[in-house]
């Protein structure tokens, strides 16, 4: 009988344990380090990685998309930015162009590190 993995054993409790916003980070942290796993794959020209990371970010991209509350005027925005990153990131995909790629990270590290801060001031952090 296998022995359980501790480490994967406290990631998935993290998950069961987190809170809204968290999870959202945690979101944005996974498609970040998906895009990253893209970008080397293009510079190693390993395309089956390359793809299977770009597929993985843009499945965040959208699950980000399918939960947007649309009552609210700042989903309209966000959904525009989803949209405009999941097309960039299918066509980095398409042309193998870790340019491309590059792009949606920056766009992504922007938009967690947003989403980090907001965070914090909800929650009366400064910093």
């Amino acid at each position: 009988m296998a022995m359980p993995n501790p480490y994967l054993q406290y990631q998935e409790q993290s998950i069961f344990t987190a809170s809204q916003p968290d999870l959202t980070l945690m979101l944005y942290n996974g498609c970040i380090k998906f895009l990253h796993r893209a970008e080397l794959a293009m510079q190693r020209q390993d395309v089956p990685s390359a793809n299977d990371a770009l597929l993985r970010a843009q499945d965040i991209i959208l699950e980000f998309m399918t939960t947007l509350d649309m009552e609210h005027e700042i989903s309209h925005q966000l959904m525009a930015l989803y949209e405009y990153l999941r097309r960039r990131m299918i066509e980095a995909n398409i042309r193998k162009d870790a340019t491309i790629v590059r792009e949606c990270l920056d766009m992504a590290t922007e938009l967690r590190d947003t989403w980090a801060k907001a965070v914090k001031l909800s929650r009366g952090q400064v910093g």
